[in-house]
């Protein structure tokens, strides 16, 4: 049996079981999520969103990032941005919005967000981020929680090093709940492995203030291995719950001591995709949303016994008529599952600090 792993608390917010959903850019919009807490995610964060996009929503399309359902909670609303001016009132109305709590991005590593002075390059800058942290929890209600999504610095400088732990003890100091830390640098993107020895070191210095890992989670025993080796206090599962919510699930039964689940059938995952499909089209309407699910079906397709021809079925949809029909082909029989495949799940993906 293996030692009981606590529940996760960020700030007022009981979340439960330790083994949450990341933000996702482009995926982890109100569908994911409701399907992920349906198999056994605790607590799920919203795509990571600018600031002035919240600011400025008025388009229909921008409209769903204040979207958050009633069996969507708790639920924590992510933003990104360059201007310290901006970050406050977009926070506060995210919050209005009913996310439960208020993440700030200073981890995303994609290059058109470092050229715009956004996401990971505040790594590089504490005296902007601090700044940036102080006016979102000036701005946010006292009882709702604020945290933050780092990586482990810009580069393996020991300039980067310092910087990474001036905010890091800063925001904590301004009132933050919680920190993700992920165990790459901005500069290594998604390339080459994560360091956990730096998130065991990271959750030493912590001490009782509240750490959640991220970085090569990519099954339900990556994420209890984190946990174990490096004393975290819950983990972020981001690649590796694309196209398999399961992976919830999968975690708390080894936390309970039980046997790894085995992967669901080929019935099981036809359901939770028909589903996955009905959420998304309430947000993206019919004409849209299989052209947004596509996405979501190549990731699926990881599961299928016959992953190939099915990812390639979903990569040719271009219209929602198409859609049922990938399904009348590949699932109408049920067959066993398949776990996805490692090198499959590791191949670089920009949807995630």
């Amino acid at each position: 049996m293996p030692p009981a792993l606590p529940n996760l608390q960020i700030g007022s917010v009981s979340i439960g079981f330790p083994v949450v959903q990341a933000a996702l850019s482009g995926y982890s919009d109100t569908a994911m999520r409701q399907i992920a807490r349906r198999l056994g995610a605790s607590y799920a964060l919203c795509e990571v969103v600018l600031d002035r996009v919240i600011l400025q929503a008025k388009r229909k399309n921008r409209l769903r990032f204040l979207r958050v359902a009633d069996d969507d909670h708790p639920v924590g609303g992510q933003l990104m941005g360059s201007d310290p001016l901006e970050f406050g009132p977009a926070a506060a109305k995210l919050a209005a919005a009913g996310y439960d709590v208020i993440d700030i991005n200073f981890g995303c590593p994609v290059k058109k967000v470092l050229g715009r002075c956004r996401g990971g390059f505040l790594l590089s800058q504490p005296e902007t981020a601090l700044d940036i942290v102080s006016r979102v929890r000036e701005c946010v209600p006292p009882e709702k929680p604020v945290t933050v999504k780092m990586r482990r610095g810009l580069d393996d400088s020991q300039e980067s090093r310092d910087k990474f732990f001036t905010i890091f003890d800063g925001a904590f100091a301004r009132g933050v709940d919680a920190i993700t830390v992920h165990g790459r640098t901005v500069q290594q993107r998604y390339v080459g492995p994560s360091r956990w020895e730096f998130l065991r070191e990271v959750k030493q210095h912590a001490g009782s203030r509240v750490v959640l890992g991220s970085g090569d989670l990519f099954t339900a025993g990556d994420c209890l291995a984190m946990m174990h080796e490096t004393g975290v206090d819950g983990v972020t599962a981001a690649r590796g719950a694309i196209g398999n919510p399961w992976i919830f699930s999968q975690a708390l039964a080894l936390a309970r001591g039980e046997p790894l689940p085995p992967p669901p059938s080929v019935f099981e995952q036809r359901e939770v995709i028909r589903e996955h499909y009905r959420l998304a089209e309430t947000i993206y309407g019919p004409n849209t949303c299989g052209r947004q699910m596509r996405k979501f079906g190549i990731k699926y397709a990881q599961l299928h016994p016959n992953s190939l021809a099915v990812r390639d079925a979903f990569i040719r949809v271009s219209t929602t008529a198409e859609w049922p029909l990938v399904l009348e082909q590949f699932y109408a029989e049920d067959l066993p599952g398949c776990y996805p495949p490692l090198e499959h799940l590791a191949a670089e993906t920009e949807c995630s600090a």
